[in-house]
């Protein structure tokens, strides 16, 4: 998990380079925005500032968070930290699920793995799952994926979102051959 942090200085640095402005500047602007709402603040960074999605949605959780992981990242916790802080108190219990997926996910190669607050995000040139837990109860995994999935257990999403489908797991061992085939899938789309 070493390369979290380095995956994402680089996306921060990428960020500056795109706009031409420090992260403290932008903070700045997004202060003076008047913009308050994730949603809002993302999507003025992307019409504004020309970033991409994925860029202006990075940006917007660094901009909201004065504590989680923007927090535990300036004070220099590694991202295993931040992914303990994901999985503390009542959702402990889905840190086992966590640790399957990405005990099988890991075998498919290279791919940047990054904490955000209440989440984690597997990227390959663009994002491809994102995993956390949506409950005290129930861990989510999001597939970024345009073909068609016919398993029941995956739900699609409405058009907009971060992700294409959705998963609802409850235990390690719904971490199947079928479910790992189809983040495969993903995996190998996100290129």
């Amino acid at each position: 998990m070493a390369d979290i942090e380095k995956a994402v200085a680089t996306q921060l640095a990428n960020i500056e380079r795109k706009t031409g402005k420090s992260l403290a500047q932008l903070r700045g602007a997004i202060a003076e925005s008047g913009r308050t709402r994730h949603g809002e603040i993302r999507s003025w960074l992307m019409e504004v500032h020309g970033l991409g999605h994925g860029d202006a949605n990075t940006l917007t959780h660094l901009a909201l968070e004065s504590g989680g992981a923007a927090a535990a990242r300036a004070a220099g916790a590694s991202a295993t930290d931040v992914v303990d802080d994901i999985y503390a108190g009542k959702k402990a219990a889905l840190r086992p699920i966590h640790e399957a997926l990405m005990a099988r996910i890991s075998a498919f190669g290279d791919f940047d793995v990054a904490p955000k607050k209440g989440y984690v995000s597997l990227r390959r040139k663009k994002q491809f799952a994102m995993l956390g837990p949506k409950t005290n109860e129930r861990f989510e995994l999001g597939l970024n994926l345009k073909d068609e999935v016919t398993d029941a257990r995956v739900r699609p999403v409405p058009p907009g979102g971060m992700c294409q489908y959705v998963v609802a797991l409850t235990a390690p061992g719904e971490v199947d051959d079928a479910l790992v085939a189809i983040v495969r899938r993903a995996y190998e789309a996100a290129g």
